[in-house]
């Protein structure tokens, strides 16, 4: 069904997309500025480029990337921010809350385009029919996922009295935190909130998870957490610490267990809506989006590497198995 309605959405998508080439200006060169913490070399950019590309607008060709906010730190932000503003580039591509905000901050005018939690619970944008400012993008039902994954955390671990998660001090609402506490709560656990703002944080706080007698982990979304995400499967890994993630990829690329929208697909999303602004369209029209399939992966080589038993109920659930 999920495919089906993937390839039902895609064709729908593509209905529009030559309108969006005939409506660009012959011979102009369109300026895409980055503000992200991820470098271009993520799994994500390419497929963005590639719809760019199938829209009509072709890196090297009559789109110039401005790339200096490609792997910024956030402490960098506002100074990337204002030189890509100076710069006159024509969008931003913004890589989470934290980018947003500073986006915003730095311009009113040039159209922002950025994946995040809740753009609307965040602050980001008025609706999600009629955004009314300068910012669109992909919204990922954070709340809602975050208490999925919680929950298949534990149908694995059916008698964990302790399980933590680790979040992004600068993305995570504390509205979502106390809606996981009180989850785990009903379910008899207690649940061990680890934060941290600079990915060099991340290692040593996976260490207390283990410390604080956390049976498993729930990583929630985040750029920094992505961008470390090797390092946190590494560690995991090492303390046979069992592990769930916000996306399908995860789990291909080593991770335990991965539930979510795929990244490729909705950075695919991302791309159409900005190639409908560069062809004419006002942002603040541009609805914001959500993702509408979601994927459980489930990667039993690395279930056998800590000698973690995923049970079978879940496995024959899964979308996909990595074995």
């Amino acid at each position: 069904m999920r495919r089906r309605e993937f390839i039902t959405a895609l064709g729908g998508a593509t209905a529009t997309w030559p309108m969006t080439a005939r409506a660009q200006q012959p011979g102009r060169t369109y300026g895409l500025g980055i503000l992200h913490n991820q470098g271009p070399q993520a799994p994500q950019f390419p497929p963005f480029y590639d719809e760019l590309r199938r829209l009509g607008f072709a890196e090297g060709q009559n789109l110039i990337v401005d790339s200096r906010g490609y792997a910024a730190r956030t402490e960098q932000f506002p100074a990337v921010a204002a030189e890509l503003v100076k710069s006159q580039v024509d969008a931003i591509l913004a890589g989470g809350a934290a980018a947003s905000r500073v986006a915003q901050a730095a311009t009113r005018t040039i159209p922002i385009f950025t994946l995040t939690d809740d753009m609307v619970g965040q602050g980001l944008a008025a609706s999600l029919a009629r955004p009314g400012g300068n910012i669109t993008g992909i919204s990922i039902l954070a709340t809602e996922l975050d208490g999925k994954r919680q929950e298949i955390l534990m149908e694995m671990l059916p008698l964990a009295r302790r399980i933590a998660m680790l979040a992004d001090a600068n993305t995570a609402a504390p509205g979502n935190i106390q809606a996981l506490r009180e989850a785990a709560r009903a379910r008899g656990a207690e649940l061990v909130v680890r934060l941290v703002e600079r990915p060099e944080q991340i290692v040593p706080e996976i260490e207390e998870v283990r410390r604080s007698g956390s049976e498993a982990l729930n990583v929630l979304a985040s750029p920094i957490l992505y961008t470390r995400r090797l390092d946190i499967f590494e560690r995991t890994a090492a303390l046979r610490l069992p592990a769930i993630y916000q996306s399908p990829e995860f789990a291909e690329e080593g991770g335990l267990i991965g539930y979510g929208p795929r990244l490729t697909q909705m950075f695919r999303q991302l791309a159409r809506q900005l190639a409908k602004v560069l062809g004419g369209e006002n942002v603040s029209k541009v609805p914001i989006e959500q993702p509408t399939a979601f994927e459980l992966a489930i990667n039993l080589q690395a279930a056998k590497a800590i000698g973690f038993e995923v049970p079978s109920s879940l496995v024959l659930r899964a979308d996909k198995v990595i074995e």
